[in-house]
């Protein structure tokens, strides 16, 4: 009997490890067909049971963020932050519901205080270059492309970043030149291909 109770025991944690696994996986499944309400509210009743579960909090956040609910998706994100204050995933992360409302001061504020951390972090910088496009901050998003090329000459996006903000400045030979470096590290790269075709 008592081997028989210590076999249902291991037989209930099995399963309940099983299960848990199972919710990782419907998740990843779900979030390939695009069903991210669906995959997010799989971690519902984990999230209640162990809200100390940092990376299923990230990973509702992340699939939140996906299904368009920014409000709830920067809460998990938060949520996140305040229990791990050293977090880059959860700091970086909050970034992406703030950018998708436009909330281009805060989401900057947010990206430079995961520089702090990391100053050269490449996911703060790009989210810092999308919230100073958006923000209209021309001169000091061309500075901070032209402080990124040093550091990334082979990354394409910084390169578009600096020809958008040369263009908007009034040098268009300078952003002609830009585009033309996205094109050899990205051939056929749409906006660099119709900047250099009409410009």
């Amino acid at each position: 009997m008592k081997y028989y109770r210590a076999f249902l025991t291991t037989l209930l944690l099995v399963t309940s490890v099983s299960g848990r696994a199972d919710v990782w996986s419907e998740s990843y499944r779900l979030e390939s067909m695009s069903q991210y309400d669906s995959a997010a509210s799989l971690f519902d009743s984990m999230l209640k049971q162990e809200p100390a579960n940092e990376f299923a909090r990230l990973r509702r956040a992340w699939l939140r963020y996906l299904a368009g609910n920014y409000n709830d998706s920067q809460s998990d994100y938060k949520a996140a932050l305040e229990a791990n204050p050293k977090s880059l995933d959860a700091q970086i992360g909050l970034t992406l519901p703030l950018l998708a409302q436009q909330r281009w001061r805060e989401a900057a504020v947010v990206a430079q205080s995961a520089l702090e951390i990391a100053p050269w972090n490449y996911y703060a910088h790009m989210r810092l270059m999308v919230a100073q496009e958006g923000l209209k901050q021309w001169q000091l998003l061309l500075r901070h492309t032209e402080d990124l090329h040093e550091r990334y000459p082979s990354d394409a996006t910084v390169l578009v970043y600096r020809a958008r903000a040369q263009y908007w400045l009034g040098n268009k030979k300078s952003a002609l030149e830009s585009y033309r470096q996205v094109l050899q590290r990205i051939p056929g790269h749409i906006e660099a291909t119709h900047f250099l075709a009409t410009g």
